[in-house]
């Protein structure tokens, strides 16, 4: 499952009149949905929680935004690890010292766990990782969609079967753009931190309702 959690900034100015207090109040929904793909034996979840394009928002909330992920792994790592949570970091590491070198240090602890394997995207913009990964195999003389696959940063992770995207907008804002040919998309209405339990119910039951043809009669 990949999710992208739009709708933070805007939570955050309807009720407390602050885009990074809507951030805050979104790590709560973000526990929510690692606890219930835990739960219903979901074990890939992938996460965009920083674009490529985000480098435009004002420094103070990008700031915000490093330093709410810094304290959170700091704070959190260590049950994270208990719980046999994997995480991985999809995108190029271009952060502080402090925070590049804890997002290593998670990577290598969790490495071998296996439960859950949580996919961050962080400065992640799917034509970018296109692009890398073309650059790799340049010098072949002919590409297989299995060279293109083994070059991008989710390589060895399965292609999601289920992208929900809240916040009421419907599009996919260079997210897994290669990964997400045959994935089931769900737009939500609901931001990010208003997102519930029942929402995720209602479209896992969906999903399983769903003929997957891919291509196929």
């Amino acid at each position: 499952m990949a999710i992208i959690m739009d709708g933070n900034g805007r939570w955050g100015l309807k009720h407390k009149n602050s885009r990074n207090l809507g951030h805050k109040e979104g790590l709560k929904t973000v526990e929510m949905v690692m606890k219930y793909c835990m739960k219903k034996q979901i074990k890939f979840l992938t996460l965009y929680a920083f674009s490529t394009e985000n480098w435009k928002r004002p420094l103070n909330e990008r700031n915000y935004l490093f330093n709410l992920l810094e304290n959170y792994l700091k704070e959190r790592l260590e049950k994270i690890n208990s719980e046999k949570i994997k995480i991985k970091i999809l995108g190029e590491k271009i952060f502080s010292k402090s925070l590049n070198n804890l997002l290593n240090f998670a990577e290598k602890k969790t490495y071998k766990n296996s439960k859950l394997q949580i996919n961050l995207a962080l400065n992640y913009g799917s034509k970018k990782e296109i692009v890398q990964a073309f650059n790799k195999l340049k010098k072949k003389k002919k590409i297989s969609e299995n060279d293109i696959k083994k070059n991008l940063f989710t390589k060895n992770i399965p292609d999601p079967e289920i992208l929900i995207r809240t916040g009421d907008t419907q599009r996919l804002s260079n997210f897994l753009l290669w990964q997400v040919a045959y994935t089931e998309i769900f737009f939500e209405k609901k931001l990010w931190p208003d997102f519930m339990n029942k929402d995720l119910n209602r479209i896992i039951k969906k999903f399983y309702n769903i003929k997957r043809n891919f291509g196929n009669i």
